[in-house]
Parts: C-alpha cells; sequence; structure tokens
C-alpha cells in the first residue's frame, strides 16, 4: 500500500502541484496583497493574542519567556486546525472533480495539509525574529540559537503525519456523515483549552498532568519549547512519543481511507 502510494505520488506529481495552487489563488483571489497575507496574517493573529494574554490578563511565567511560549505553541495548533478542518472538506469540495475522471484520492487531503504547511513555514520567520529579538538576559527570559533546533524538523514532521492521519479520517467520516464538520469544530474548541498553548500544565493537578501527555500536540509543542525556551533536547521517551504517535495515526488514517474510498463516489 505504502510502495503504490509513492508511485502515484510521483506519476501525479504535477496534479498535486496544481491543487496547491489552486487552493492559493482561491484563497488570495482578489487580494491585493496576495501571497503576502501568508506571513502577515499570522503575524497579526501572534500580535492579538499576544496582546491579550501578556497585557489584558497577564499571564506571566517566572524565568520564561511568555511571548515566544505562547507564540510557539499557536504556530504549531493553528497549522493543525487549519490543515483538519480543510483536509476534512476535501473529498466532498472535490466530488465535481472525482466523478469526472480518476485520481487517487488519499492525494487531496495531503494536498490540503502541504498547503497550510506551506503557510505553517512562512509563520516560523516572524516567530524566529521573536526568539531573536525578545526576552530579557538578566531575567534568564533571552532565548537563543542551538544546535537542538536541527531536531524541529522531525518533531514538525511527526506533526504533519499525526495531522494528515487525522485528516484521512475526517475527510472519509465527513462523506458519510456530513454532521462530522459541526461536531468536529466542538472538538476543536474543547481541545484547544486540553492543550496549554497559553498556560503552563504544571498549574495544574498531578492527576490531570498525565492524562495532559497523552495529548499529541501537546507532545510536539512541548518538545519544541524544550528546544527554544530552555536550550536543550527534549527527552528520548517525548521524541519516542512524537514519531509513534504520528506514525500510527497516519497508519491508521491511511487504512480507513483506503477501505472506504471505493464508496465515496455513491454519497456525491
Amino acid at each position: 500500500m505504502i510502495k503504490s502510494m509513492f508511485l502515484n505520488l510521483k506519476k501525479y506529481s504535477f496534479l498535486m502541484s496544481q491543487l496547491i495552487l489552486k487552493d492559493f489563488k482561491v484563497k488570495y483571489k482578489r487580494s491585493v496583497l496576495g501571497i503576502l497575507w501568508s506571513l502577515l496574517y499570522p503575524v497579526l493573529m501572534m500580535s492579538v493574542m499576544a496582546l491579550v494574554f501578556t497585557n489584558m490578563f497577564r499571564f506571566r511565567m517566572e524565568g520564561v519567556n511568555y511571548l515566544v511560549y505562547l507564540i510557539t505553541g499557536l504556530v504549531i495548533w493553528n497549522y493543525f486546525n487549519e490543515a483538519t478542518q480543510l483536509g476534512m472538506g476535501s473529498i466532498i469540495s472535490s466530488f465535481p472533480l472525482i466523478n469526472k475522471v480518476y485520481i487517487p484520492k488519499y492525494i487531496l487531503p495531503l494536498s490540503k495539509c502541504l498547503f497550510v504547511g506551506i503557510n505553517f513555514l512562512l509563520s516560523l520567520i516572524p516567530l524566529m525574529l521573536i526568539v531573536l529579538f525578545t526576552g530579557n538576559v538578566a531575567e534568564g527570559t533571552k532565548c537563543y540559537i542551538n544546535i537542538y533546533y536541527l531536531i524541529i524538523p522531525f518533531i514538525v514532521l511527526c506533526a504533519f503525519m499525526f495531522t494528515l492521519g487525522v485528516s484521512y479520517i475526517l475527510s472519509c467520516f465527513a462523506v458519510f456523515l456530513r454532521d462530522t464538520i459541526y461536531i468536529y469544530g466542538i472538538m476543536l474548541t474543547i481541545w484547544q483549552y486540553f492543550t496549554p498553548l497559553f498556560y503552563s500544565i504544571e498549574i495544574l493537578p498531578g492527576w490531570l498532568q498525565k492524562i495532559f501527555v497523552l495529548n499529541p500536540l501537546y507532545i510536539y509543542i512541548n518538545s519544541i519549547r524544550e528546544i527554544i525556551l530552555f536550550s536543550r533536547m527534549p527527552s528520548i521517551p517525548y521524541l519516542i512519543m512524537c514519531f509513534l504517535s504520528g506514525a500510527v495515526v497516519l497508519l491508521l488514517g491511511l487504512i480507513i481511507f483506503k477501505k472506504n474510498q471505493d464508496k465515496f463516489i455513491y454519497y456525491a
């Protein structure tokens, strides 16, 4: 199954690039700034969130650059949020296409995750600027580029696999049950509050902390924070959990998707 997928990816690479390009054109159609919004939008959203949580609610963490802490979590969360929502609707929105010509249907959720992934990479630019130009040396909140940054691509890849796996599962469910779109919207809101984006997990009771560790998004975010905020390597068990959570969910998503993809056409 994996081998045939890679062969099809190579065969349909042009179609994949066109799907991603189409998403960019649709998203920024009649926009004056166009693709620049891919950079400006996350910057503006980060600024608003930073203003709200650092000034209005006055969240503080002793010895930690809270702005970097907040933005690091938001960057990963926003990618997962947008990619899974677009991936969930990718089959439904492509019914006119798949009813006319044959294409490997699994490239549709994949193209959405890659499209959002490009925006994610652009959002890393303002994140790095915040890392470099914020923080106070005297207070111990200054962040520095370190050797462990080389591990970040691995963690991001694991997060991508997890996101793609969830997208495959959701896109399959959404075809058979359109209510999935609305149910998942509610689940995302709950999931966001159960992911420590703007607060520290240490303020929670011990038993609840153990439950939070089961959240793959917490594992990805915390691993990257260890590197950026504290200039130290994430623990080996955490890195293993990063890979296993991503690989297992992706494999599960592929199995569910492949088993049901031939039935999609009957629900158009």
